[in-house]
């Protein structure tokens, strides 16, 4: 990283997603909305901080994980933390997020910028992007039928494996 790319990253890392005043914290409810402990929202949050340094810096678009893209969902409706406080402040820079328009060319589009995008990661930081967080492209656009379930009054059961 050069001193402006160092700068910025020393910003993002240093950014607060919680508020301790808060009964639900940032990261408490990203663990809670998508099943995962704590431990893992925490560890998506820093991948979710360097996926938005990568996006700071490129030239060209980039993809995030399905995991970072849930970050990412729940920081949009945070929109005074994420206007005022992330993109004004501390990125200063306006991070627009663009669905997919569907469709084969799109799927392959965006294949084909996830894999730029962990490329691009390896060369900033180093190190290849956790895989628990960012997986394969075949696993990361395989299964994307998702809804929103209420468990309070829904099961959810897992489907038997299916090759």
């Amino acid at each position: 990283m050069n001193s402006t790319e160092l700068e910025l990253w020393t910003k993002i890392k240093q950014f607060e997603f919680d508020d301790p005043s808060d009964s639900l914290t940032f990261s408490a409810r990203l663990a809670r909305e998508n099943g995962w402990d704590l431990t893992f929202a925490l560890q998506v949050i820093l991948e979710y901080k360097k996926f938005m340094f990568l996006l700071c810096i490129a030239t060209e678009p980039l993809t995030p994980s399905d995991e970072v893209d849930q970050a990412w969902h729940l920081h949009l409706i945070y929109t005074k933390l994420y206007w005022n406080d992330w993109c004004t402040k501390t990125l200063e820079k306006q991070i627009h997020h663009g669905p997919t328009k569907g469709g084969e060319s799109e799927k392959l589009k965006f294949e084909n910028l996830y894999e730029n995008t962990k490329s691009f990661y390896l060369e900033k930081f180093g190190s290849k992007p956790p895989e628990n967080i960012w997986p394969d492209s075949n696993v990361r656009f395989k299964n994307n039928k998702f809804v929103r379930v209420n468990t309070d009054i829904n099961w959810v059961i897992k489907k038997p494996f299916r090759k």
